[in-house]
Protein backbone atom coordinates (compact mmCIF):
# COMPACT_ATOMS: atom_id res chain seq x y z
CA UNK A 1 0.00 0.00 0.00
CA UNK A 2 3.05 2.37 1.10
CA UNK A 3 4.43 1.60 -2.28
CA UNK A 4 1.10 3.06 -4.42
CA UNK A 5 1.06 5.74 -2.51
CA UNK A 6 4.63 6.97 -3.21
CA UNK A 7 3.95 5.67 -7.08
CA UNK A 8 1.14 8.05 -6.83
CA UNK A 9 2.90 10.98 -4.95
CA UNK A 10 5.80 10.71 -7.38
CA UNK A 11 3.26 11.06 -10.34
CA UNK A 12 0.96 13.96 -9.28
CA UNK A 13 4.82 15.95 -8.70
CA UNK A 14 5.88 14.90 -12.23
CA UNK A 15 2.34 15.62 -13.91
CA UNK A 16 2.64 19.19 -12.05
CA UNK A 17 5.80 20.02 -13.09
CA UNK A 18 4.99 19.24 -16.72
CA UNK A 19 1.97 21.09 -16.59
CA UNK A 20 4.12 24.33 -15.04
CA UNK A 21 6.96 23.93 -17.18
CA UNK A 22 9.63 23.02 -14.63
CA UNK A 23 10.43 19.65 -16.46
CA UNK A 24 14.46 21.46 -15.93
CA UNK A 25 13.95 20.96 -12.41
CA UNK A 26 12.16 17.76 -12.53
CA UNK A 27 15.60 16.77 -14.51
CA UNK A 28 17.39 18.15 -12.07
CA UNK A 29 15.56 16.39 -8.63
CA UNK A 30 15.80 13.16 -10.46
CA UNK A 31 19.61 13.16 -10.97
CA UNK A 32 20.28 15.00 -7.92
CA UNK A 33 18.49 12.78 -5.55
CA UNK A 34 21.05 10.03 -6.09
CA UNK A 35 24.12 11.78 -4.99
CA UNK A 36 22.26 12.97 -2.20
CA UNK A 37 20.97 9.73 -1.35
CA UNK A 38 24.00 8.00 -1.32
CA UNK A 39 25.71 10.53 0.95
CA UNK A 40 23.20 10.25 3.35
CA UNK A 41 23.85 6.17 3.18
CA UNK A 42 27.64 6.44 3.37
CA UNK A 43 27.07 8.92 6.68
CA UNK A 44 24.80 6.62 8.14
CA UNK A 45 26.73 3.69 7.77
CA UNK A 46 30.08 4.21 9.79
CA UNK A 47 27.40 5.20 12.93
CA UNK A 48 25.09 1.87 12.67
CA UNK A 49 28.53 0.04 12.07
CA UNK A 50 30.01 1.04 15.15
CA UNK A 51 26.28 0.40 17.02
CA UNK A 52 26.08 -2.74 16.00
CA UNK A 53 29.38 -3.20 17.16
CA UNK A 54 29.03 -2.26 20.47
CA UNK A 55 25.90 -4.34 20.83
CA UNK A 56 27.92 -7.45 19.30
CA UNK A 57 30.34 -6.88 21.84
CA UNK A 58 27.79 -6.64 24.72
CA UNK A 59 25.70 -9.24 23.33
CA UNK A 60 29.22 -11.39 23.78
CA UNK A 61 30.20 -10.27 26.91
CA UNK A 62 26.41 -10.41 28.34
CA UNK A 63 26.09 -7.07 28.89
CA UNK A 64 22.62 -7.44 26.72
CA UNK A 65 21.78 -10.23 29.12
CA UNK A 66 21.94 -8.19 31.86
CA UNK A 67 19.90 -5.44 30.92
CA UNK A 68 17.33 -7.80 29.22
CA UNK A 69 16.87 -9.04 32.60
CA UNK A 70 17.04 -5.73 34.44
CA UNK A 71 13.82 -4.42 32.20
CA UNK A 72 12.37 -7.51 32.35
CA UNK A 73 12.07 -7.04 36.33
CA UNK A 74 10.72 -3.71 34.97
CA UNK A 75 8.02 -5.34 31.93
CA UNK A 76 6.65 -7.99 33.89
CA UNK A 77 4.31 -5.11 35.28
CA UNK A 78 3.24 -4.03 32.23
CA UNK A 79 3.25 -7.71 30.66
CA UNK A 80 1.28 -9.49 33.05
CA UNK A 81 -0.26 -12.39 30.85
CA UNK A 82 3.03 -14.00 30.28
CA UNK A 83 4.48 -16.26 32.17
CA UNK A 84 7.70 -15.46 34.76
CA UNK A 85 10.88 -16.16 33.33
CA UNK A 86 9.34 -17.43 30.06
CA UNK A 87 12.05 -16.61 27.22
CA UNK A 88 9.48 -14.00 25.59
CA UNK A 89 10.44 -11.36 28.28
CA UNK A 90 14.38 -11.48 27.30
CA UNK A 91 13.69 -10.57 23.85
CA UNK A 92 11.31 -8.39 24.46
CA UNK A 93 14.04 -6.87 26.91
CA UNK A 94 16.55 -6.75 24.10
CA UNK A 95 14.11 -5.36 21.38
CA UNK A 96 13.67 -2.03 23.91
CA UNK A 97 17.27 -1.73 24.63
CA UNK A 98 18.15 -2.07 21.04
CA UNK A 99 15.42 0.39 20.37
CA UNK A 100 16.51 2.82 22.71
CA UNK A 101 20.44 3.25 21.36
CA UNK A 102 18.89 4.20 18.16
CA UNK A 103 19.38 0.30 16.29
CA UNK A 104 15.73 0.00 15.20
CA UNK A 105 17.10 -2.12 11.81
CA UNK A 106 19.13 -4.52 14.23
CA UNK A 107 16.27 -5.26 16.75
CA UNK A 108 13.40 -6.06 13.85
CA UNK A 109 14.82 -9.97 13.68
CA UNK A 110 14.48 -9.94 17.53
CA UNK A 111 10.78 -7.95 17.41
CA UNK A 112 9.75 -10.78 15.42
CA UNK A 113 11.16 -13.47 17.15
CA UNK A 114 9.46 -11.91 20.08
CA UNK A 115 6.39 -11.77 18.41
CA UNK A 116 6.25 -15.17 17.43
CA UNK A 117 6.92 -16.29 20.90
CA UNK A 118 3.91 -14.27 21.95
CA UNK A 119 1.24 -15.93 19.69
CA UNK A 120 2.27 -19.05 20.74
CA UNK A 121 1.13 -18.06 24.09
CA UNK A 122 -1.95 -16.86 22.43
CA UNK A 123 -5.06 -18.93 23.03
CA UNK A 124 -6.96 -17.36 20.24
CA UNK A 125 -4.35 -17.09 17.23
CA UNK A 126 -6.91 -15.20 15.10
CA UNK A 127 -6.82 -12.20 17.56
CA UNK A 128 -3.78 -10.42 18.58
CA UNK A 129 -3.39 -11.16 22.69
CA UNK A 130 -2.98 -8.04 24.61
CA UNK A 131 0.48 -8.66 25.05
CA UNK A 132 1.12 -8.24 21.52
CA UNK A 133 -0.57 -5.45 21.29
CA UNK A 134 1.16 -3.58 24.26
CA UNK A 135 5.03 -4.77 22.65
CA UNK A 136 3.58 -3.57 19.05
CA UNK A 137 3.07 -0.18 20.82
CA UNK A 138 6.09 -0.19 22.89
CA UNK A 139 7.79 -1.03 19.55
CA UNK A 140 6.05 1.71 17.54
CA UNK A 141 6.45 4.63 20.26
CA UNK A 142 10.15 3.47 20.29
CA UNK A 143 11.70 5.03 23.20
CA UNK A 144 14.87 6.01 22.22
CA UNK A 145 17.82 7.81 24.09
CA UNK A 146 20.25 7.59 21.24
CA UNK A 147 18.70 8.74 18.17
CA UNK A 148 21.64 7.92 16.06
CA UNK A 149 20.18 7.82 12.30
CA UNK A 150 18.62 11.58 13.25
CA UNK A 151 22.32 12.24 14.68
CA UNK A 152 23.65 11.10 11.32
CA UNK A 153 21.22 12.96 8.93
CA UNK A 154 21.59 15.76 10.81
CA UNK A 155 25.46 15.87 10.42
CA UNK A 156 25.46 14.87 6.69
CA UNK A 157 23.17 18.06 6.63
CA UNK A 158 26.01 19.89 8.04
CA UNK A 159 24.76 20.31 11.24
CA UNK A 160 27.06 22.39 13.73
CA UNK A 161 25.53 20.62 16.75
CA UNK A 162 23.63 17.54 15.89
CA UNK A 163 23.20 16.60 19.52
CA UNK A 164 21.25 19.42 20.50
CA UNK A 165 18.10 18.18 20.01
CA UNK A 166 18.70 14.70 22.10
CA UNK A 167 16.97 16.14 25.59
CA UNK A 168 13.76 17.22 22.73
CA UNK A 169 14.02 13.41 21.00
CA UNK A 170 14.36 11.62 24.89
CA UNK A 171 11.15 13.65 26.01
CA UNK A 172 9.00 12.98 22.91
CA UNK A 173 9.87 9.55 23.19
CA UNK A 174 9.02 9.23 26.75
CA UNK A 175 5.86 11.21 26.27
CA UNK A 176 4.93 8.50 23.38
CA UNK A 177 5.80 5.80 24.77
CA UNK A 178 3.79 6.79 27.87
CA UNK A 179 0.83 8.06 26.08
CA UNK A 180 0.59 4.64 24.20
CA UNK A 181 0.68 2.67 27.21
CA UNK A 182 -2.04 4.98 29.00
CA UNK A 183 -4.15 4.64 25.92
CA UNK A 184 -3.30 0.43 25.44
CA UNK A 185 -4.53 0.41 29.16
CA UNK A 186 -8.06 2.33 28.43
CA UNK A 187 -8.89 0.40 25.77
CA UNK A 188 -7.92 -2.86 27.30
CA UNK A 189 -10.18 -1.73 30.59
CA UNK A 190 -12.99 -0.69 28.27
CA UNK A 191 -12.92 -3.91 26.34
CA UNK A 192 -12.87 -5.99 30.00
CA UNK A 193 -8.94 -7.86 29.43
CA UNK A 194 -7.14 -6.58 32.73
Amino acid sequence: MVNYIFVFLISIGIFYGFITGNTIAINNEILNVGEYSLNIILKLFPIMCLWLGLMNIASQSGLLDIIAKKFSKILKYIFKEIPENHEVMGLISLNIVMNMVGLGNAATPIGLKAIKSLNELNKNKDTPSKSMQTFLILNTTGLTIVPTSILALRMSSGSTNPSIILPACIITTILSTVTGLIINYLFNKKRGNL
